[in-house]
């Protein structure tokens, strides 16, 4: 059997910024993707790279964030605003239009099917409780429901249902890319998976403890579980635990230095490793 090469992107907010300094290390690498599947920002990262898997790619993702950087304009709203549209909506912070914008400039009518490799992304479906894989048909409307952060976005109509973010699902779909044959894969995560969890010492703690619990026994399932041929290389990301505060999303100010950190740390993961 040939070796197929897969590219895991996980969910993770701005935090997603780290993928891009692990793709620049394995394009360095020449290490090509087969296969990409994403989840939330993963998925928007993976779609840009499902649309060139070559090294080009990473300096289009940079002019990404960097202009993400520059205007935050998905969670850039005022306090005010945001109070003002959870009164009225009862149901998110944020608008999801920026965003949406921003990906129909880019991609416009684009379908999966057009992409130059293939590319899946996960959504929470709220009328069937279910994960959902998108794979084909128009790629623009799949990508936002699989950001459509609960609670910061509003549920994102596809057809008939609603979505949330495929993170609440499948944050970090290792076992998806094992089910569509790759058997090399690299794992590009947002790095809470680094840092162990502790009990929580604090009301709001609790949350954040029990959400990551969620986040992260599927991940660790299906790594243990494995097939026998198939190997996992779970990327650095570099980051501290500040990257764990409630309110990085909004944090734009450290993008640059996350992409570095992330890039040092794939490229000597690399190096022992390839």
């Amino acid at each position: 059997m040939s070796e197929r090469t897969a590219f895991v992107l996980g969910g993770g907010g701005l935090l997603g910024a780290v993928e891009v300094g692990m793709l620049r290390a394995l394009f360095e690498y020449d290490v090509r993707p087969d296969l990409i599947v994403g989840t939330s920002v993963g998925a928007l990262n993976g779609l840009v790279v499902a649309t060139d898997p070559t090294p080009g790619v990473v300096d289009r993702l940079l002019d990404l964030w960097e202009s993400v950087s520059a205007s935050n304009d998905v969670y850039g709203d005022t306090p005010w605003r945001q109070v003002t549209r959870a009164v009225r909506t009862g149901t998110h912070l944020h608008s999801a239009e920026p965003l949406r914008e921003r990906l129909d400039d880019e991609f416009g009518d684009l379908t999966f099917e057009q992409l130059a490799v293939q590319f899946q992304c996960c959504a929470a479906s709220i009328e069937r409780s279910a994960e959902t894989w998108f794979s084909e048909g128009p790629v623009v409307p799949a990508v936002v429901a699989s950001a459509a952060v609960p609670g910061l976005l509003p549920p994102a109509k596809v057809g008939k249902e609603h979505y949330l973010d495929g993170g609440i699902v499948n944050s970090i779909p290792l076992g998806r890319a094992v089910e569509l044959g790759a058997t090399r894969i690299f794992v590009l995560q947002v790095g809470r998976v680094d840092r162990p969890l502790k009990a929580p010492r604090k009301p709001w703690e609790v949350a954040r403890v029990s959400f990551e619990i969620a986040r992260r026994h599927r991940f660790v399932r299906e790594m243990a579980e494995l097939p026998e041929g198939v190997t996992a290389h779970v990327l650095p990301a570099g980051g501290t635990a500040k990257d764990d505060s409630p309110w990085v999303y909004r944090d734009t100010s450290r993008v640059e230095g996350r992409i570095e950190a992330a890039y040092d740390g794939s490229r000597a993961y690399l190096a022992e490793h390839l």
